[in-house]
């Protein structure tokens, strides 16, 4: 049974709807790092990717996972986007940040700002309304993290996608949104 906004109990799991292309690596799981090379291997096959490129693309994602590790990170997707020297993927990181006290979208937003979270960027900070429920959305150039606030006031689910080379505008904004709109709660 999958639930919206006002579900009371904390949810089980979640659906989330992300394209067949894009490469999944769980971070719970030990073997995260050869998914990662595999990767990086995969987009650099028959292309002239020199050596170095593809072990700063490697060197990237792995200190992305680690430190997303840390913060929690379930999920990783990787999509190619690929140019004549590099292999920087489209990334979905999908985390999970236990309950922050009670705060709402609008409050984490304004906890956020106090932190300077996003000083010196190009940022537009506004919550909206998922069919998962209300969430705190950042924007800048090249990101997009929503902080969905998870049923039974459990925490926040978060869904940060980075598009470092086209940027976080047009088709790669809407299929962006259409991924986070496709989230709904197992109860």
């Amino acid at each position: 049974m999958t639930a919206g906004p006002g579900a009371t109990a904390p949810p089980k799991d979640y659906r989330l709807l992300v394209p067949r292309d894009w490469f999944r690596i769980d971070l719970t799981q030990d073997r995260w790092r050869a998914q990662l090379k595999t990767f990086v291997d995969r987009q650099a096959e028959g292309k002239n990717v020199p050596a170095e490129v593809k072990q700063e693309a490697w060197a990237a994602l792995r200190n992305t996972s680690e430190a997303g590790v840390r913060g929690g990170a379930l999920e990783l997707f990787l999509r190619p986007e690929l140019d004549e020297d590099s292999v920087l993927p489209v990334s979905l990181v999908v985390s999970l940040i236990p309950r922050i006290g009670s705060l709402t979208p609008e409050e984490l937003l304004f906890t956020f700002e106090a932190q300077g979270r996003w000083d010196g960027e190009d940022a537009e900070a506004s919550t909206v309304q998922l069919p998962a429920g209300e969430a705190a959305q950042i924007i800048t150039p090249t990101t997009l993290d929503l902080y969905v606030a998870m049923p039974g006031e459990a925490g926040y689910f978060v869904l940060a996608f980075s598009v470092p080379l086209t940027g976080m505008s047009g088709p790669m904004h809407r299929l962006c949104t259409s991924i986070a709109e496709s989230l709904r709660w197992v109860m």
